[in-house]
């Protein structure tokens, strides 16, 4: 059923009318996203995945929906890395909160596109050479205890190799120009500050989504669960962003814990073909047990 063709048009041109809503009538005009309002958006998309998973349920067993809703946490906690990145980005290029909410918006359409296109070469990958599998699950428990062991990574947006490319390539105004991507000045097209902030939050999400892209293989390799829970946790990742931007500095063992489920996911995905396969229903309890005990640790253990 899910190599139906109409399925696929059917999601996407769903998710089309989502974002169309979320843009054209909800923020029509530039706005300071309250915490209200950001937490009724993360509670609507959070809404809108169960309700598919009931439909996963329905239509395609319980199996699938298992995996959805495994692939679903999975993406929408390893997500939570990149708000860390997205609020390092804003304070380092000093955007104005008005229009944080727009290059959050295009950003994460731009990553919608770029998953879509890694998922598919990753299905076609397992697909034609199965040990490709072993490949992703050793580089999931390499990049697992690296994050672990490196907790404290600095990020320096200045020395960004894309950055340094696109500046060669265009100019850049030294301010902002209101909400505005691109200007004309003197008949030479200029980009703002505010493009090259968009283009280091797309470049951000390829990076990570070389980690979790792999992560959700070893709990499926259905390409429409795959790219489904990707998509959910995409969608949920911006209003998240605006719902713990004020706290996330708190969630100091977060990073260990994301750590701890990236090696763990490699672990299921190198043992998948073996006797000691880890089923599904057990790998989501590993996963949201991990998660919760780092996010208790930080309150209990809170950072001096």
């Amino acid at each position: 059923m899910t190599d139906n063709l109409w399925i696929w048009i059917g999601f996407n041109g769903f998710v089309l009318i989502m974002l169309s809503i979320d843009l054209g009538v909800f923020h029509r005009k530039a706005h300071v996203v309250s915490m209200k309002e950001a937490l009724s958006w993360t509670a609507a998309w959070i809404t809108l995945a169960l309700v598919f998973n009931l439909g996963v349920w329905h239509y395609l067993g319980e199996q699938k929906a298992l995996e959805f809703i495994t692939g679903y946490v999975i993406e929408y906690s390893l997500s939570v890395d990149n708000m860390f990145v997205f609020a390092l980005l804003f304070s380092y290029f000093s955007v104005p909160a008005l229009y944080q909410h727009k290059v959050l918006f295009w950003g994460i359409l731009g990553a919608l596109v770029m998953r879509a296109i890694m998922i598919f070469v990753g299905s076609a990958l397992i697909a034609n050479f199965t040990w490709i599998i072993y490949v992703f699950g050793a580089f999931l428990v390499f990049t697992g205890i690296r994050m672990i062991v490196k907790m404290e990574e600095e990020i320096h947006p200045e020395r960004n190799p894309v950055v340094r490319l696109f500046k060669r390539w265009m100019p850049v105004t030294s301010d902002y120009r209101a909400d505005r991507f691109f200007v004309r000045e003197n008949g030479i097209l200029m980009a703002t500050p505010m493009f090259v902030v968009l283009l280091l939050v797309e470049f951000t999400d390829l990076i990570f989504a070389v980690d979790s892209i792999p992560a959700i293989f070893a709990v499926t390799e259905d390409p429409f669960i795959v790219y489904t829970s990707n998509v959910f946790a995409i969608l949920g990742l911006r209003s998240l962003y605006f719902a713990l931007s004020g706290v996330m500095d708190k969630f100091h063992y977060l990073k260990i814990g994301l750590g701890v489920v990236l090696a763990f996911v490699g672990v299921k995905m190198l043992l998948g073909h073996s006797p000691w396969k880890i089923d599904t229903l057990v790998s989501l309890g590993v996963i949201v047990t991990v998660l919760a005990t780092s996010v208790l640790a930080s309150w209990r253990w809170p950072k001096k």
